[in-house]
């Protein structure tokens, strides 16, 4: 088994995943980091305004 190191060049099977389903884990990640961006400016007092399910 390869190590987490593995480049998705070397995983034709993912990158044909990626081409016929989109890139799932990257978007994960994006909607991650905007999540973890949101709860901060809430638990800092900040208003988020124009986003999310609440809008």
């Amino acid at each position: 088994m390869k190590s987490d190191s593995t480049k998705t060049e070397e995983l034709p099977i993912y990158e044909s995943l990626v081409r016929e389903r989109g890139d799932v884990v990257e978007e994960a990640r994006v909607v991650a980091e905007e999540t973890q961006h949101q709860v901060t400016q809430a638990l800092n007092g900040v208003t988020t305004t124009g986003r999310g399910p609440g809008s």
